[in-house]
């Protein structure tokens, strides 16, 4: 696999195809990386790879993968959108389409306010967001599971930065995608191809609050994964919207 390094920043990326760029990310919360793609609900690099250029990457820090960078305690959201940019920059590459899985719903509506002149458009697949019920699923996740393995192999680093950090993620900004606030999301004229989901981790409301308030915005069937026509047909409507878009 080859790396791009910036600064203290390394990351693992993987590419295939030609055509218009798409920057995918697999699901996985904290752990998204590269070797997650076989058991997501489709795989992307697969589904995609005669029709675009495809390119995903192990995120900073996930357990598993080969992307390493310090924990952005101050702005954790914008760190993710600074590698991905910058991964594109490396690869020489300005305007993209980027579709993403789980956690990729907020990484893409980061990317887009932090560099809206880049994002052709973008692809929340099962969007992560607060769920009020049950507010900690995703610190829990990242206290009780991605946290004590990162530890394990980065002695540098302590329970309480790492606790800080999650909170920075998921409590600073306790309400919808975490990454944006709902005004940024009323004002996006991004293209948006919405494709809802409802497990702890996905809450449906947070995609449906998404397709409310986006001024541009699509939205799949629900549910969408099965049976295995209805997934074929998904696929081939998110190919359409990246081929209109891009």
């Amino acid at each position: 696999m080859p790396f791009y390094e910036r600064g203290d920043v390394r990351i693992r990326y993987e590419e295939v195809g030609a055509g218009i760029p798409l920057l995918v990310t697999p699901g996985g919360g904290l752990n998204s990386r590269v070797d997650n793609w076989p058991t997501a609900v489709f795989n992307a690099m697969e589904a995609f790879r005669d029709d675009f250029r495809c390119i995903t990457m192990d995120q900073r820090n996930a357990n598993g993968g080969d992307s390493h960078g310090p924990i952005p305690e101050s702005d954790p959201w914008g760190a993710f959108a600074d590698d991905q940019l910058g991964l594109m920059d490396h690869l020489g590459i300005e305007r993209f389409v980027y579709m993403g899985y789980c956690i990729g719903g907020c990484f893409a509506l980061k990317l887009i306010e932090r560099a809206p002149a880049r994002i052709k458009a973008a692809v929340l697949c099962q969007t992560v967001g607060h769920r009020p019920e049950n507010p900690d699923v995703m610190y829990d996740s990242g206290h009780d599971t991605w946290a004590p393995a990162l530890l394990a192999r980065r002695p540098d680093l302590s329970m309480p930065q790492l606790e800080r950090y999650l909170h920075a993620l998921y409590r600073d900004n306790p309400d919808f995608v975490y990454s944006v606030t709902r005004d940024f999301v009323r004002g996006c004229t991004t293209p948006l191809l919405v494709m809802p989901d409802d497990t702890p981790a996905h809450p449906l409301q947070t995609s449906l609050d998404v397709i409310a308030l986006a001024p541009n915005v699509t939205v799949t069937a629900y549910p969408w994964r099965a049976p295995a026509d209805l997934l074929a047909h998904t696929i081939e409507q998110v190919r359409r919207f990246i081929r209109t878009h891009g």
